[in-house]
């Protein structure tokens, strides 16, 4: 075989390599779904699965406006939410089986705080951080829209 075409295979291949490896670190995207706070409308991923509600918002490098995940637990349960390898601020919304917002809680990017609901939830709704304050959405206000439990 000639060397140019060792070349090319091997330039070929590591190419490909690279490639594969950069396209599995994007980050999956999931399900959305349309949820409404008051007259606000928010596109939400919906992490369901153990799986999803691990993998969450990780090495995302930016989330749209009115975008964010909402994370769906099979029942009622104490639920804290912290930001491993997650690259933006985010505020996380806790919410009751009814739909309503326990606590707001802001979280710092690339850390392991714990953000805690502060009684039993359904779901945590994450979006930009400040985005809760800035809509003048706050602990009592509903959710509308949220998936049924399964």
């Amino acid at each position: 075989m000639n060397p140019n075409a060792i070349l090319r295979a091997a330039l070929f291949a590591t190419s490909f390599i690279l490639s594969t490896a950069a396209f599995s670190q994007q980050p999956p995207k999931f399900p959305v779904i349309s949820l409404t706070a008051g007259i606000h409308v928010i596109k939400a991923e919906v992490a369901a699965k153990d799986t999803e509600r691990q993998q969450g918002l990780m090495f995302r490098e930016k989330l749209g406006t009115n975008e964010g995940m909402v994370f769906l637990f099979d029942a009622p349960a104490g639920v804290c939410m912290w930001m491993k390898n997650t690259l933006i601020p985010l505020s996380v919304a806790f919410i009751d089986e009814s739909g309503k917002i326990i606590n707001i809680e802001d979280m710092q990017p690339q850390t392991a705080d714990s953000h805690c609901a502060k009684k039993p939830v359904r779901y945590a709704l994450e979006m930009n951080r400040g985005w809760f304050r800035q809509k003048n959405i706050k602990p009592g206000s509903t959710i509308e829209g949220l998936p049924p439990a399964r």
